[in-house]
C-alpha cells in the first residue's frame, strides 16, 4: 500500500507542476484531474492558487492550462545555480576558441533571455551580453532559438497581447539589414518560424547595431529548449552570409556544441 503524503495539498500541487512540465502544450483541468486522479474541485482549487502566484497561466480562449511566468523563473533560478553553467562554459570555450567570435549561453527568464556564460573571443570588443544581462528574448538569436522550440500554446501564453512585446532601437533596428521591429504576435510568429525552417536562429543587429548572432537551442530530455547557444559577429564578417552559405556552416559549428551540451545534461539534440 503506498504511503500518504504528509502534506497533501503540496503533494498535489507539485504533482500538477510536474505534469504540466512534462506536457507538450497546455492541459484542461480535467485532463490533469484524470491522469494525476484527483477530484475536479480540487484540481481547479490548486490550479487558482498556482495561477494567483504566476505558476499557472490560463489560456480562456482554449480552456486549458499552461506554465507560468514564474514556473520559467524557478527553471531560470536553477540553471544560475551553476549546474547548466559549469557544464557549458568549457563547451563554449572551445567553441569560441574554434571559430573566432564571441558567444554565450543563456536561458529563458520570463519573457527575457538571461546570459549565464560569456566567452569573448581574442581582440573582439565587449558587447551588452554580459553575464546576469537580461534582455528581451524576441530580440536576441537566443531568445528567438528558445522561444522556437517551445510549443506554440506555450509562445502565446508568453506573448498574450502587444504589451508584452519590447522596444529597442524604435520603429526600425539593426545595421546594414535592418530587421522590422517585432511588436506583435504575427510578427514574431514569422520569425520564429522562420528559424524553425531553417534549423537555427538570427538576428542582426536587433541588440547592437553592426553585429549579428546566430543560436542553437538546448534541449533537455523532453525536447524542452532550457538554453541557447549563440555567437556574435560584425555583420560582414563571416565569409559567404550574403547566399546564407556562411551563415548555415557557422550555425552547424554551434548545432554541434548544442547537441554536445544536452547530451551531457541527457537531453535531446536539436
Amino acid at each position: 500500500m503506498a504511503q500518504q503524503p504528509k502534506a497533501p495539498a503540496a503533494d498535489q500541487t507539485l504533482r500538477i507542476l510536474r505534469l504540466l512540465a512534462a506536457s507538450r502544450g497546455p492541459m484542461a483541468a480535467a485532463m490533469i484531474a484524470a491522469q494525476l486522479d484527483l477530484p475536479r474541485s480540487t484540481v481547479y482549487q490548486l490550479l487558482a492558487a498556482l495561477q494567483e502566484h504566476g505558476f499557472v497561466m490560463h489560456l480562456p480562449e482554449e480552456r486549458r492550462y499552461g506554465l507560468g511566468i514564474a514556473a520559467f523563473e524557478l527553471s531560470s533560478a536553477y540553471t544560475r545555480q551553476e549546474p547548466l553553467a559549469r557544464i557549458g562554459r568549457p563547451l563554449l570555450a572551445a567553441l569560441v576558441d574554434h571559430l573566432g567570435f564571441s558567444g554565450h549561453l543563456a536561458v529563458l527568464h520570463g519573457r527575457d533571455v538571461l546570459y549565464i556564460v560569456e566567452e569573448r573571443a581574442k581582440g573582439a570588443p565587449a558587447l551588452i551580453t554580459a553575464v546576469d544581462v537580461r534582455l528581451p528574448a524576441q530580440l536576441t538569436a537566443s531568445g528567438r532559438a528558445i522561444l522556437a522550440a517551445l510549443p506554440k500554446a506555450q509562445l502565446r501564453a508568453l506573448f498574450p497581447d502587444r504589451t508584452a512585446f519590447v522596444r529597442r532601437h524604435g520603429t526600425e533596428i539593426g545595421g546594414p539589414t535592418l530587421e522590422p521591429e517585432i511588436d506583435r504576435y504575427s510578427k514574431l510568429r514569422a520569425v520564429l518560424d522562420a528559424a524553425r525552417a531553417r534549423g537555427f536562429a538570427l538576428e542582426h543587429g536587433s541588440v547592437t547595431p553592426g553585429f549579428s548572432s546566430v543560436a542553437v537551442p538546448v534541449l533537455d530530455h523532453q525536447g524542452w529548449p532550457v538554453a541557447a547557444i549563440a555567437v556574435t559577429f560584425r555583420d560582414g564578417e563571416v565569409p559567404g552570409d550574403a547566399d546564407g552559405n556562411g551563415l548555415a556552416a557557422l550555425a552547424d559549428e554551434v548545432r554541434a556544441a548544442a547537441g554536445t551540451l544536452s547530451t551531457r545534461i541527457h537531453g535531446k539534440p536539436a
